[in-house]
């Protein structure tokens, strides 16, 4: 038995679950989430509490019950609470302006690079314009949105120049030795 999918999932006050068929709705304060459910995989909803059960103990449904049980309380979270994920831009020049939906970087190429930020997604830059904060109430849609802004210039190995998570450290390079 999956030790992560027999939790229940706790619904807060003000979130409200339904169940039509195998689709999950999620309502909240911050907004609505929807969770199609994998086939073997039931929920029932009990006493403000959620239990996630399997039909039958197949590998693809003991593999799929925590990842269930997970999203599902990813779901709840999310339309109570929300995300943030934040991101730091190091290096000389570079920087990040907020625009609407859009976010202009200048992160030492010849042009500015534009990024178009999904809908459910919202951004703020700091002051010093080299802090991005992204907030979601869809966690998988908020990591894939920063893991695409980072991929636009990576850190590099030997300064650290680029775009990163904040608070992630860097295992530098030494870089060559002058002859003796």
């Amino acid at each position: 038995m999956s030790r992560i999918g027999k939790k229940p999932v706790e619904i807060p006050n003000g979130v409200s679950v339904a169940q039509r068929q195998d689709v999950v709705t999620v309502k909240g304060p911050k907004g609505e989430l929807n969770y199609t459910l994998p086939e073997g995989i039931n929920i029932s909803i009990a006493d403000g509490k959620i239990l996630v059960e399997r039909t039958s103990d197949s590998k693809l449904n003991r593999s799929l019950h925590g990842l269930a049980r997970s999203l599902i309380s990813n779901t709840v979270a999310g339309v109570s609470v929300g995300y943030e994920r934040v991101l730091e831009i190091s290096g000389v020049g570079y920087r990040a302006q907020a625009k609407g939906s859009k976010l202009l970087f200048t992160l030492g190429y010849s042009h500015p690079v534009e990024f178009e930020l999904p809908s459910g997604v919202s951004a703020k830059v700091d002051d010093k314009q080299t802090t991005i904060t992204l907030s979601s109430i869809d966690r998988q849609l908020l990591g894939q949105v920063a893991a695409n802004i980072k991929e636009l210039r990576m850190p590099d190995a030997y300064k650290g120049k680029g775009v990163r998570y904040a608070g992630q450290r860097l295992k530098l390079k030494a870089g060559k030795t002058g002859k003796k």
